[in-house]
């Protein structure tokens, strides 16, 4: 009979603790020396832990971007944005619940998205992590844009794509970059102003 792998919670914790040391001391120095001006040495370093243990528990230096971009990908309040737009018949409400959704998540992320998420175009190894985080978005707007043409009224000639295309200049990260820390908005006037600006473009003028 086989024996059963021996399981230590304590240990489990340990390594657990060691992972989470290793992600701050990395999204520290990402934030300062930028990600192509630090090593796994350094990590290391900050650290306390030898350089294998960095591998072993994270792994490379694209693998330690990728776990620090989740915090974006995965908050739950994406799956509450996703089942509020399901919820409502109004393609105004679909579009401002969108913009509030995004607003909350720059809130809650604003120097992940600002500061990190840029470097991941810095160096080959990061371009992949870079590239599924636009794709999880993009298909995260489509299906935004899949239920506004199911709802209709929108501006006449629309297709799918335009509806994805004008959903993404407005929220997607290059808006809310340019407007908030490029020109200093606060995040709440932006957030109104995108809204606005999605909804006069997608929807016929009232009346």
């Amino acid at each position: 009979m086989a024996q059963s792998r021996y399981h230590s919670p304590r240990r489990a914790d340990a390594a657990a603790a060691t992972r989470a040391e290793i992600l701050a001391c990395a999204r520290d120095l990402f934030m300062t020396n930028g990600y192509a001006g630090t090593t796994v040495p350094q990590i290391a370093r900050a650290a306390r832990v030898a350089v294998p243990t960095v591998y072993a528990s994270t792994g490379g230096k694209a693998d330690i971007l990728a776990a620090l971009l989740t915090t974006i990908t995965e908050d739950p309040a994406s799956g509450d944005v996703a089942a509020a737009i399901s919820a409502v018949d109004d393609p105004a409400r679909v579009i401002a619940i969108v913009g509030e959704g995004t607003w909350h998540n720059h809130r809650r992320h604003w120097d992940t998205i600002v500061g990190l998420f840029p470097q991941a175009r810095s160096e080959p190894s990061a371009a992949a992590v870079h590239a599924n985080i636009l794709r999880l978005y993009q298909a995260a707007i489509g299906v935004v844009a899949d239920r506004l043409v199911e709802l209709g009224g929108l501006r006449p000639g629309l297709s799918r794509d335009d509806v994805l295309d004008i959903l993404w200049f407005y929220f997607g990260d290059a808006a809310w970059s340019a407007l908030s820390l490029d020109r200093g908005w606060p995040l709440d006037r932006t957030r109104d102003w995108l809204i606005a600006a999605a909804t006069a473009a997608l929807l016929p003028p009232p009346g």
